[in-house]
């Protein structure tokens, strides 16, 4: 099965950081890297999002569930805060035995999910090059 190629982290989106203001909130428009990979991800197929919930990963669309051995994370992104760095996440590409493709996302660090660590520990993890999808 030939791979399809592309880096979620080499969005072709321009960055606009440059402190440009056009919403009431006054936040800065533009997504979090997290996003950008998100989106890149979908683009390959990795639509459905995922929980982990009474030792099983659950698909949120499908509600179907599996146990580790079902699953495999075939890529992972670990991202930081912009303005807090204990405000970190990991986002796991994964494939289940069935051929469903999603992603599951956990804090990282210290206010991880016990449940959702526990259950990664049991599944097989590959961190594949820059410009390697799934």
């Amino acid at each position: 099965m030939e791979q399809n190629k592309f880096n979620p982290d080499n969005s072709n989106e321009t960055d606009n950081r440059t402190g440009n203001y056009d919403k009431a909130n006054d936040r800065m428009t533009f997504m979090t890297d997290l996003e950008k990979v998100q989106e890149n991800l979908e683009k390959y197929g990795y639509n459905e999002q995922f929980r982990v919930e009474k030792g099983r990963l659950v698909g949120i669309e499908s509600k179907k569930k599996y146990k580790p051995a079902d699953v495999k994370a075939v890529n992972f992104y670990r991202f930081e805060g912009i303005t807090d760095p204990d405000d970190m996440s990991i986002l796991y590409a994964i494939e289940t035995c069935d051929g469903c493709k999603g992603t599951l996302t956990d804090a990282y660090g210290l206010y991880s999910d016990d449940e959702t660590g526990d259950f990664m520990k049991q599944v097989e993890v590959e961190k594949k090059p820059d410009g390697m999808g799934g």
